[in-house]
């Protein structure tokens, strides 16, 4: 779809605007607790699609993560560097992810589910690659498969998501276990979110 290809530049241009209208109260706090259960101390966390680095990023620095962010805009990036310079930050795609090391944790939050279905397929192996054993996957997806239009300031912004059952079929092939799918959990803004966990 032409409107996916758009994706960086839709962020780049509304990065101000993005930035300042996307909610800093962290609803997704139990969710991002919840994987840090399962994880050592000071755990290296990969942000993919990590925009400005709030409120996710700024969350896992105080919980005592190592955070890196990765962001195809570079407005984006410019704003967590600036908020945030103990982080690394990497202007980068996820669907071309070769960082050659791998992390404790990979979160792909309000993010991953902006690649088509086929590059969704394509990068789940990528973002397998770089997670560690025993390490987390957390994602927002869509409930089930298909494709919709949602809007970032002014502009419309793809969205996709494969069926559940195809992410556990290819997490599964990657030695990775869906821990739990939650499908538009009401206490995290109708949210449908993975959480799954390499095998060590």
């Amino acid at each position: 779809m032409a409107l996916a290809a758009r994706t960086g530049d839709i962020y780049q241009r509304n990065a101000a605007r993005f930035d300042a209208e996307r909610a800093k109260h962290l609803h997704e706090a139990a969710w991002l607790d919840r994987m840090l259960a399962v994880l050592g101390p000071a755990p290296r966390v990969l942000d993919v699609g990590c925009g400005a680095g709030e409120p996710i990023a700024r969350a896992m620095i105080a919980r005592g993560a190592r955070v890196t962010g990765l962001d195809i805009a570079p407005a984006m990036l410019a704003l967590a560097r600036d908020r945030m310079p103990e982080a690394e930050w990497i202007e980068g795609d996820m669907r071309e992810l070769a960082l050659d090391r791998d992390f404790d944790a990979i979160i792909g939050w309000h993010s991953f589910f902006h690649l088509t279905a086929d590059d969704q397929r394509r990068t789940l192996p990528r973002l397998a690659a770089h997670l560690a054993p025993g390490g987390a996957l957390l994602l927002t997806v869509g409930p089930g498969a298909g494709e919709e239009v949602g809007r970032v300031g002014d502009d419309p912004i793809y969205h996709a998501s494969l069926a559940p059952e195809e992410y556990r079929a290819i997490l599964d092939s990657q030695g990775i276990s869906i821990r739990s799918f939650t499908v538009e959990d009401p206490t995290c803004g109708g949210a449908t979110i993975l959480l799954a966990q390499k095998n060590r």
